[in-house]
């Protein structure tokens, strides 16, 4: 499913991805955090708690094989990833917000994302299950080029800012060069593959963004977070997952783990650009509405 060349630039796209990501941040950004607290904690919960079983109760629901059962539970534990912080940007989000956000829940993943894994795959055939070991070895690798790209920025801002930029550009270089390529040479897998595989590859994304953003307006944040919070929660860092699967898997395993990864992370764009040019509707009516309030305050004042 995964050609030689792509599974080395997923790799290689993955640390310049984390490298990027922490020369966004200073370690002054997490006290700024704190400021949301409430954000925060509810982006966690969402990402920790609601989309693991939604992922659970979708494979349950589909009739899911469990090889294709664990690898949507796998994409449900994944946190959120640096796509999120794009579309964040696209939408008129809180970019700052995402961001922390996206860091927070991979600096926690090492240890969420085995414990929340294991417990969602408890009875399911041993061959299938993903070691614990093999996800905290990667995502501890994956931790070095985050924290050295929070130093790089703390050392010196402009080389840091640029190390950012490339890695954003980078990471949607390489994105789309996979999906240009994966696509056409899995035609024919794509025209096979069931109905179900589909609904819980997308069904996935859209219920992430719904729970997202209801379960932040119910704990009552306003709008603009809850849409981040929605953002946040539906993208999962398909990238991840994938790489976690081609480590711990080899043969006919592996391109059946790979199935809903590999989808998820391609209808993932499709579904949170639309996502997004209906959050930056919403978003603009709402810098009108203030811009408007304003004028009226200004001109009351003045009569």
């Amino acid at each position: 499913m995964l050609s030689p060349l792509e599974e080395t630039l997923l790799a290689i796209m993955m640390a310049v991805i984390m490298l990027g990501m922490g020369s966004s941040l200073t370690f002054k950004d997490f006290r700024i955090a704190m400021r949301h607290p409430q954000a925060i904690g509810i982006g966690f919960a969402s990402q920790y708690l609601f989309m693991p079983l939604i992922a659970f109760l979708i494979g349950r629901a589909l009739q899911l094989p469990p090889i294709q059962a664990v690898s949507l539970i796998l994409m449900g534990c994944v946190p959120g990833g640096t796509t999120s912080n794009i579309f964040a940007y696209f939408s008129k989000s809180l970019l700052g917000l995402s961001i922390l956000m996206t860091v927070c829940s991979t600096l926690l993943a090492v240890i969420m994302v085995p414990l929340v894994l294991a417990l969602y795959t408890t009875g399911i055939d041993a061959a299938f299950r993903i070691p614990s070991g093999n996800i905290i070895a990667v995502l501890g690798v994956l931790l070095v080029p985050t924290l050295f790209g929070m130093w790089l920025r703390r050392r010196n801002a402009n080389l840091g800012a640029c190390t950012e930029l490339m890695g954003g550009i980078l990471g949607v270089v390489v994105i789309v060069f996979l999906i240009a390529t994966w696509v056409p040479r899995n035609w024919q897998l794509l025209m096979t593959t069931g109905p179900e595989i589909y609904l819980a590859a997308i069904g996935l994304g859209l219920c992430g963004f719904l729970i997202g953003y209801w379960f932040s307006r119910a704990a009552r944040l306003n709008p603009l977070k809850a849409r981040t919070v929605s953002l946040e929660t539906g993208i999962q860092n398909g990238p991840l997952a994938v790489l976690i699967v081609t480590l711990s898997f080899s043969g006919e395993t592996q391109q059946q783990m790979l199935l809903i990864p590999v989808m998820y992370s391609l209808f993932i764009v499709i579904t949170s650009t639309v996502v997004t040019f209906y959050y930056r509707r919403r978003s603009l009516r709402e810098e009108l509405a203030r811009d408007q309030a304003k004028v009226e305050t200004a001109a009351a004042a003045r009569g």
